[in-house]
């Protein structure tokens, strides 16, 4: 597969991670679904630090990277991540003035997860549609075997800069009792 049809690849499945996660942002979540979605996210990231949000992150991208299955996890994830943009504004109304799109393409640590994220769907298409032709998968390992490093740097990177904001919300008592 040439450069440019990976690339191009890469691109499309960038718009339509972005197109689910929009989608899941446009779901209504009553006030007492958002609120037990809070608690629960509160219990799971309560004490993260930032190499637990590298570690959680990582374990939802590596999925990502498995043929074919990888596709359908990505959109659910995705998917998932705008529901849970939807509960949060939901219960804190002065997100919803915050594009939800702007979550991924306006902060630094959005972009990197959007771009893991979508490395790891389109090598799943690619490396689908090689096993359905029948081609020789040999040549993609080395290839897939870079994206998902690249796709580790770049998560980890990302759980830092995540952490570094949580921690200055958390200081600056933006959103007080979250």
């Amino acid at each position: 597969m040439s450069r440019k049809i990976r690339i191009a690849i890469f691109f499309i499945f960038m718009g339509l991670f972005s197109m689910a996660y929009q989608i899941g942002s446009f779901f209504e979540v009553s006030e007492e679904d958002a609120e037990i979605f809070l608690e629960e996210f509160e219990e799971l990231v309560g004490d993260i630090d930032a190499i637990g949000i590298f570690l959680h992150n990582t374990s939802i991208a590596l999925p990502m990277f498995i043929p074919g299955f990888g596709i359908v996890w990505g959109f659910f994830t995705a998917w998932s991540t705008g529901y849970a943009f939807s509960a949060i504004a939901t219960i804190f109304p002065e997100l919803s003035k915050i594009p939800p799109l702007a979550i991924l393409y306006l902060t630094p640590f959005g972009l990197m997860e959007l771009t893991a994220y979508s490395l790891g769907t389109s090598r799943s298409f690619i490396l689908i549609h090689m096993i359905i032709k029948k081609v020789n998968l040999r040549p993609a390992i080395r290839g897939t075997a870079i994206e998902i490093g690249v796709m580790l740097g770049l998560l980890l990177g990302g759980g830092f800069l995540e952490y570094y904001m949580i921690q200055l919300i958390e200081e600056s008592d933006l959103f007080s009792g979250f």
